[in-house]
């Protein structure tokens, strides 16, 4: 059977709200609260739901080649997002000052309150959850490689079938 238009953005579609709706159950009937790179992961996920429904809508009025392009550009930045961030988690280099542990010590008393005010109470570089040794920001970084590895190949095939 061959990949329709159709059936690509369909399998994009469900993985891409399996993904996100996970990341939302874990937060509000997990009890997982997100950090603020956690939030920026789930930017590229919603962008990959829109291109991936109004791919399926159009249907075999859109060639699979461009969204597939496109959905392969979007899930490589929420890959380097996820793994990005399990690097910040591993210590490997630093995350942003906002939201780790490594943020500038306070030189004053009005310093300090400033930043115990506006400090998040997640922080970016500490795991909440694992499976397997992977953090969910690793996981995220993973499945979006293997979406991107995915989209790239069905742009490719097409591109192929159109030399043919």
């Amino acid at each position: 059977m061959a990949l329709t238009t159709r059936l690509f953005a369909g399998a994009v579609l469900i993985v891409s709200v399996t993904v996100l709706g996970a990341a939302l159950a874990s937060q509000y009937w997990g009890g997982l609260d997100p950090c603020e790179l956690c939030l920026l992961e789930r930017w590229p996920w919603w962008a990959a739901i829109a291109i991936s429904a109004a791919t399926w809508l159009a249907g075999t009025r859109l060639s699979l080649t461009g969204p597939a392009l496109l959905l392969a550009l979007v899930f490589l930045v929420s890959a380097g997002l996820g793994l990005y961030h399990a690097g910040v988690e591993l210590h490997w280099f630093p995350g942003p000052s906002a939201c780790t542990a490594s943020g500038p010590a306070a030189t004053s008393i009005d310093q300090l309150r400033a930043q115990l005010v506006g400090k998040q109470a997640v922080m970016c570089d500490q795991v909440q959850w694992s499976l397997l040794g992977i953090s969910l920001a690793g996981w995220n970084g993973l499945v979006s490689l293997a979406m991107a590895g995915f989209c790239a190949m069905t742009a490719r095939g097409c591109s192929l079938r159109w030399a043919t």
